[in-house]
């Protein structure tokens, strides 16, 4: 039997992680020897409960929510041999789909299995992609927007975000190269999706130790509107302006004013550093992530 916490972060989906604390919570205990019931109102909270469970040694920490609280919760859980389980309750929920959990019982039926983490220069881990360029102005705005839910919220931002595109320039340091170009957007990918489910970095896995890095040069409105549609089957790799590389490690700068974004989260701006960590997070999973 496994001793647990559940992380529930209510405002989560509009509200929809606080309908589903009751009967997510009743499910582990089922199957739990002990389960502590943690309730967090902002981030700040988010992360002091995440922090004070693992250092309580919990065997696992189960949070209830979206990307957001999954973030928070793997700054607790990384390093640590407490598992991360994550029953998706947001908007984009892109760790819980690298994961293949899409409820309590996949948290509850699922292995344990090791995946690699993004560490930025600031001591902040990331799980599915750091963005910026035209994705971060997306996801700002995204993050601004009460309707749609889902998916859906992403594509209106990308429509509004066309009318302010402009490519900037771009440095892009590894430990093999170093690239100069204008540029629209670049991902720097631990797995292959962000913003819901769009697999920007298509063949990006978090267990190979490598980023996956796919950059866009600088294009035109009409050309990037004809290309995002590419983008939800993973073909936008196929155009010209399209490049991808792997890498360990990956330093982002330039002159362009540009916000990363990492998990969906507003981290900094540019410059921005990273390194791959092979095997820093345990996570519980019912795919090979």
């Amino acid at each position: 039997m496994t001793r647990a916490a559940l992380l529930v972060v209510p405002a989560s989906g509009k509200g929809r992680a606080a309908k589903m604390a009751g009967s997510t919570a009743a499910e582990l205990r089922s199957a739990m020897s002990n389960v502590d019931l943690l309730v967090a109102s902002d981030a700040e909270g988010t992360l002091a409960l995440a922090r004070r469970a693992v250092e309580d040694g919990v065997d696992l920490l189960v949070v209830l929510g979206g990307d957001g609280a999954a973030h928070l919760a793997m700054q607790a859980c990384a390093g640590t041999p407490t598992a991360l389980g994550i029953v998706p309750a947001g908007t984009g929920n892109d760790l819980a789909k690298a994961c293949g959990t899409t409820s309590v019982d996949d948290v509850v039926r699922g292995s344990r299995r090791t995946m690699d983490l993004g560490r930025l220069s600031t001591g902040t881990w990331f799980a599915t992609v750091l963005c910026a360029g035209f994705d971060s102005a997306v996801n700002e705005r995204a993050n601004a927007m009460r309707w749609p839910s889902g998916p859906r919220r992403y594509d209106l931002a990308a429509v509004a975000e066309l009318a302010a595109l402009r490519a900037a320039p771009l440095v892009i340091e590894t430990e093999s190269d170093i690239v100069e170009l204008d540029a629209t957007l670049v991902a720097v990918g631990n797995t292959r999706c962000y913003g819901g489910g769009i697999p920007v970095c298509p063949d990006a896995r978090a267990d190979d130790g490598l980023f996956d890095v796919t950059v866009v040069s600088k294009v035109s409105r009409f050309t990037l509107v004809k290309t995002l549609p590419t983008l939800r089957t993973g073909h936008h790799t196929e155009h010209p302006y399209v490049r991808t590389f792997r890498a360990r490690s990956v330093a982002l700068s330039g002159d362009n004013g540009w916000v990363g974004y990492a998990d969906g989260e507003r981290q900094a701006e540019l410059p921005l550093s990273m390194e791959t960590v092979p095997d820093a997070l345990t996570v519980v999973s019912m795919t090979s992530v």
